[in-house]
């Protein structure tokens, strides 16, 4: 019998060397005779042990890493293929802190299934989602999905329930379902690591949800930056169809489009232009798309981790996954901790937990030893928190009423040695590259902006120019057509705000 390795493929283990390490074990077995099957699975989201190796033995399986090619001869030595001690063993893989402490129900699979074996995904509760929507009645599951309080989890977290709802009731011979993966914002890696690590996860979150709209054909929008994302998902709807989940035998189809590398495509409407062959423009609304969408017809648009949280809520009921979270944010988000910290990974848990315990207890705080000054928490758009604000519990609505958000619940720390003021400038200045021109606050505005903070930064009558960014703030904040115009002057205002001296002002 042979022994089961599990080296990972994801996107983050493979810029780290995870390739050059599944040879060298391919190739030191195979010198010493030793029967192994190496699995290329998704990562734990450990990120600073990665390439993390997994080794299964009678007691579960055995972590070791972070593990480069140069290490593999020692561990054979060691006896790691049965788990044996090692300076890199982590113990068993389920016992790490870091991962012993998350509550996984979206990225339950992730990292312990072959991506690609529906075998393995059916094993581990795979499609029991499904088959319970296949007993229901469309409006029963819009109902089901209704109750469990699952909200969108990007900028807005509108309830997806009511979206469902509006698609399913909206009268037209065809409809769509499309997912967005055009995960652009920083920090931010989530919908990736699920995309290369449980494809089949998203695969049946899209099915269920065609059911309950009644819509035949569904896209995903996969950002270009992710080429693995991208092959491992198209091997698994090459898959799916072969076992006649999708195509003409499941009434099902899904096609996946490459983004183009443009962050406004983020945006729903601009996503749905690009779908359609047209330049990545934002669309006035009304009509919205649940009404008038992808072709003109109605559409269900969700992202990711939206769509990939619906499984989970059929097969274990709207109360299994309702009772997990706080006031109105129920179930779970993936956290993504990136930046200047030394636990940076991926972090899933119900709402409620703080962000100083996220932060300092899970993520160990700064990478550099230094003290946390501020983390930009919702991507390139969300303000600057705080350590005043780490008592705020990560909630949609705790964090909005202290003008923040959670967003994709991406965070970015920064140390002490940052410069807010070059940090603002920044944020208008990705605006200006990344805006689709389409309304004058954001085109304009973004670029007049950053002439501003540069006066400022300059020494050039600081308090006028101050007052100037404020009002330009607020023009785009109330006259921009999307977010993109509306939500820059978030960092912005919160960089002046909480730290005026980097700006040369009065505090």
């Amino acid at each position: 019998m042979s022994i089961r390795i599990y080296v990972p493929q994801d996107s983050t283990a493979l810029a780290l060397g995870a390739e050059a390490v599944a040879s060298a074990i391919a190739s030191e077995a195979a010198a010493r005779n030793e029967r192994i099957e190496i699995i290329r699975n998704g990562s734990r989201g450990l990120f600073w042990l990665e390439p993390l190796v997994e080794v299964e033995t009678a007691n579960g399986r055995v972590a070791y890493g972070p593990v480069s090619a140069a290490d593999v001869p020692g561990l054979f030595a060691a006896g790691f293929q049965h788990g044996g001690s090692h300076p890199l063993a982590l113990g068993l893989t389920e016992d790490i802190p870091f991962l012993k402490q998350q509550q996984r129900l979206t990225f339950a699979r992730v990292g312990i299934t072959d991506p690609l074996s529906l075998a393995d995904y059916e094993a581990h509760g795979g499609l029991a989602g499904l088959r319970a929507a296949q007993a229901m009645r469309p409006e029963e599951i819009v109902a089901t999905v209704t109750h469990s309080g699952l909200r969108g989890r990007g900028g807005a977290a509108f309830p997806a329930g009511i979206k469902w709802r509006t698609v399913r009731e909206a009268a037209s011979p065809e409809k769509y379902v499309v997912c967005n993966a055009d995960e652009g914002d920083s920090g931010t890696f989530s919908d990736r690591m699920l995309l290369e690590g449980d494809p089949y996860c998203l695969i049946e979150g899209m099915l269920i949800a065609g059911r309950a709209v009644g819509a035949s054909r569904g896209y995903i929008y996969i950002r270009s930056e992710y080429p693995q994302a991208w092959k491992i998902f198209n091997a698994a709807l090459e898959h799916a169809r072969a076992a006649g989940l999708l195509g003409a035998a499941g009434g099902f189809d899904i096609e996946a489009r490459l983004g183009a590398g443009a962050y406004i495509c983020g945006e729903e409407t601009a996503l749905l232009e690009s779908i359609e062959g047209k330049r990545g423009q934002v669309r006035a609304k009304p009509p919205l798309p649940a009404i008038a969408g992808l072709f003109g017809q109605p559409t269900l648009i969700n992202n990711v981790m939206t769509l990939a949280s619906v499984p989970i809520i059929l097969a274990k009921g709207a109360d299994y996954y309702r009772d997990f979270g706080m006031g109105r944010s129920h179930g779970t988000l993936p956290f993504q901790l990136a930046g200047n910290i030394r636990h940076a990974g991926l972090f899933e848990t119900a709402f409620g937990l703080s962000l100083g315990e996220l932060l300092k207890d899970i993520g160990g705080g700064t990478a550099s030893g230094r003290p946390i000054r501020a983390v930009q928490v919702g991507g390139p758009l969300g303000a600057y928190v705080t350590p005043d604000d780490f008592d705020l519990p990560l909630d949609y609505e705790a964090f909005a009423a202290r003008n923040a958000m959670l967003g994709h619940g991406g965070l970015v720390v920064f140390d002490d040695t940052a410069d807010m003021a070059r940090m603002a400038r920044f944020a208008m200045e990705f605006c200006a590259a990344e805006s689709c021109g389409k309304c004058t606050p954001c085109r304009i505005g973004s670029t007049r902006g950053v002439e501003v903070i540069d006066r400022i930064i300059a020494g050039e009558a600081r308090e006028k120019n101050a007052a100037l960014l404020a009002d330009l703030c607020s023009t785009m904040a109330d006259g921009s057509l999307c977010a993109m115009g509306g939500m820059t002057p978030y960092p912005v205002m919160s960089a002046v705000r909480k730290f005026p001296s980097d700006f040369g002002l009065g505090g």
